[in-house]
């Protein structure tokens, strides 16, 4: 069995042949004279579907053709070929760059971005055309991973790490998640939270001994980095995983995102969801259940809860019953709110009744 190192560099040579093959492709098509084109998987709505058996979005098989014979095509196809051949200068160098930091390596190409939203949408065409994503491209996003707090040993770049010597901040997961191997944990379950300042009270109250679980601050919607580390832990060492987010659409939405990916991602949602982690609250019923403090729903979030409704990740009886109630009741809660019972209510009793009753 191959270490996590083996199969970093076999992800990388994965990233370079394919590199390789989309400008051998254009090399062809310009000797075999014909007019160069690419092959580009839609990502419009209409071919993006929700997979039930797999329980999350997948891309559909429509594809979208760039053509150098369509002359409002022909600036979209320079611009992917160029980042292509600054990633396969990242990747073969074992270097990365931020997003950013390719924005404004392009002010230097004669095919440069009119601002970096535009790149962006370039380097996700990339990513979809070649079948990988873009962190297997080099490319790395500014914000940072999610905090791990709890006992488990990681090896990065062949030093071994703990989350529990990391101080109270814990581990940040890093953006190259896949070339981090688990060595070993001794913990029985993962609790994600939606913020850190739940995070801190946690590791504050040693939630991370009162449950044998890794505590994890996703600070606000997962970075991809984040949910893929989810998604090995619970796959890799067969870790359950339960999200603790602010009962509001929101939160769902968070939630929601970790379990069975995004739309926008379809197409690298087989590395990133994790079907069989689940939502523990904070839900309308425990808004009800122990009477936490609130406040009204706004319009916006009445809406986002009805479009949630509809949405088919939600279709099952738990998020439906809890949809319904919320809009009924016309509240919402955050995670924090529990504190009026004392700080340690949410360790002490909220989460072990929660656990329970899973």
């Amino acid at each position: 069995m191959m270490n996590r190192k083996e199969l970093a560099l076999n992800r990388r040579d994965l990233a370079v042949n394919k590199l390789q093959s989309l400008g051998d492709k254009i090399i062809e098509d310009v000797n075999a004279m014909n007019v160069p084109s690419i092959q580009v998987p839609s990502r419009g709505t209409s071919n993006i579907v929700y997979d039930d058996e797999k329980r999350y979005y997948v891309l559909g098989d429509r594809f979208g053709q760039r053509s150098l014979g369509n002359v409002k095509q022909i600036k979209k196809i320079g611009q992917m070929v160029y980042m292509a051949n600054f990633c396969k200068g990242l990747v073969q160098t074992g270097k990365t760059a931020t997003l950013r930091e390719m924005y404004y390596v392009s002010e230097g190409w004669d095919i440069d971005f009119g601002d970096q939203q535009e790149s962006n949408i370039v380097g996700e065409d990339l990513e979809v055309t070649l079948g990988i994503s873009r962190e297997d491209l080099g490319l790395m996003p500014e914000e940072d991973g999610a905090s791990v707090y709890g006992d488990i040993t990681v090896k990065d770049d062949d030093v071994e790490i703990n989350a529990l010597r990391m101080g109270k901040s814990g581990y940040t997961i890093s953006p190259t998640i896949d070339e981090v191997e688990l060595v070993d944990h001794n913990v029985q379950r993962v609790i994600a939270v939606e913020t850190m300042g739940m995070f801190h009270r946690m590791v504050q109250e040693n939630a991370y001994k009162k449950f044998d679980t890794l505590i994890v601050g996703l600070k606000g919607q997962a970075a991809r980095a984040t949910r893929r580390f989810l998604k090995r832990v619970n796959e890799e060492l067969g870790l359950p995983v339960y999200i603790c987010n602010d009962g509001d659409p929101w939160g769902f939405h968070i939630a929601m995102v970790i379990i069975s990916g995004s739309a926008k991602l379809a197409h690298v949602n087989h590395e990133l969801a994790t079907p069989n982690a689940k939502f523990l609250g904070v839900t309308a019923s425990d808004i009800i259940n122990y009477d936490l403090p609130t406040d009204p729903l706004k319009d916006i979030d009445v809406l986002r809860l009805k479009e949630l409704y509809k949405d088919p990740r939600y279709r099952d009886d738990f998020w439906k019953v809890e949809i319904k109630k919320m809009l009924k009741i016309g509240k919402k809660a955050e995670q924090q709110s529990f504190s009026k019972y004392g700080l340690e209510y949410v360790v002490d009793t909220y989460l072990p009744e929660k656990l329970d009753a899973m």
